[in-house]
């Protein structure tokens, strides 16, 4: 019998190298694994600004009676496709977590420790999607959504370690600069996610809710908004900072380049903050600042990732017995 794995399509051939994992196809999954979850996090802020987070005003339903959009006299055609896309959107990111799984299990040899993170994706995202029926029970209260957008965060440092984690051994982990380079590299992870959490407070606070019906934090806008930008100085100087540390220590090339790309999305990041300000917070701007928002997290991962390593000797990256198939 013939295995997708040898099928002559390459691209057919991608889709199924879960089946044959190489440490390449395993490190593809989990960055497709990024993307997804990134990409479904951009997708939530969608359906917050279109003000559809009640277009399917039930769950796992998504009206009393359906499971799929029908006409319901209460509700937008529009807010209702809108919101059952993105629910829709759970599966194919549930698909590529399932992957990851499957490629860390038929990985020989097998590692525990690609298994175990693998493992956080279908596991998070069941979780996630539970949390999401709980968003829409409690009509978008701005703890549950802004909870809703942190486990997403959560799964996206899941995945990045676990692209990061395959294409390493099992060795202890070795810094590959100085000691407290590394330190201030871990602050800034923190800083980072202090950043995203002081953002949800001030999108809990401001426009955008969802529906007309979502409760908002009963904060004053402008002080959470002056708030979040200080914090946001705070992880711009923190990366400046540490990019310089790097240079003058002439660090790797990789954790240099890591640091300079988190250091460039911070500055766009801050350009659309600003410029959405200003502006009255334009609902466009707010699908760009949260993209711009994950973007900085990821690129925050990355940089603390890049300033260790670990030794592939004490976990020989071997190959499946069919992953010549892979390769073909």
């Amino acid at each position: 019998m013939k295995l997708p794995t040898d099928h002559p399509h390459p691209l057919v051939r991608r889709l199924f190298s879960f089946w044959a994992p190489t440490e390449r196809s395993m490190r593809g999954w989990a960055m497709a694994s990024v993307v997804v979850n990134a990409g479904i996090t951009v997708t939530g802020a969608g359906v917050r600004v279109t003000g559809s987070g009640l277009g399917c005003p039930t769950w796992p339903r998504c009206t009393p009676d359906s499971f799929i959009p029908v006409a319901h006299p209460e509700v937008s055609p529009l807010n209702m496709a809108v919101e059952f896309g993105n629910r829709l959107l759970t599966f194919l990111v549930l698909a590529v977590g399932v992957a990851c799984v499957l490629s860390a299990l038929r990985m020989r040899p097998r590692r525990r420790s690609l298994v175990l993170l693998a493992w956080l994706q279908p596991v998070g995202i069941v979780a996630q999607a539970l949390w999401g029926g709980l968003v829409v029970n409690t009509m978008l209260n701005p703890f549950t959504v802004g909870m809703h957008f942190l486990i997403s965060s959560g799964l996206i440092a899941a995945c990045w370690v676990l692209y990061a984690r395959a294409g390493e051994g099992d060795a202890p982990a070795r810094r590959v600069t100085h000691r407290d380079i590394r330190r201030l590299g871990h602050v800034l992870l923190a800083a980072v996610f202090v950043l995203l959490v002081a953002g949800v407070v001030v999108s809990g606070t401001g426009p955008h809710s969802g529906d007309a019906m979502a409760s908002r934090f009963d904060l004053d806008i402008e002080t959470v908004a002056r708030i979040h930008a200080d914090i946001a100085y705070v992880v711009v100087g923190l990366t400046f900072a540490l990019a310089f540390a790097l240079h003058v220590n002439n660090a790797p090339r990789p954790a240099r380049r890591a640091a300079l790309a988190l250091f460039a999305v911070e500055l766009a990041q801050g350009v659309i903050g600003y410029t959405q300000y200003f502006l009255a917070v334009p609902a466009m701007l707010v699908l760009l600042h949260v993209l711009g928002s994950t973007l900085v997290w990821i690129a925050a991962l990355r940089v603390v990732t890049s300033l260790r390593t670990r030794s592939p000797e004490a976990a020989p990256a071997g190959h499946s017995p069919t992953a010549a198939h892979a390769a073909v």
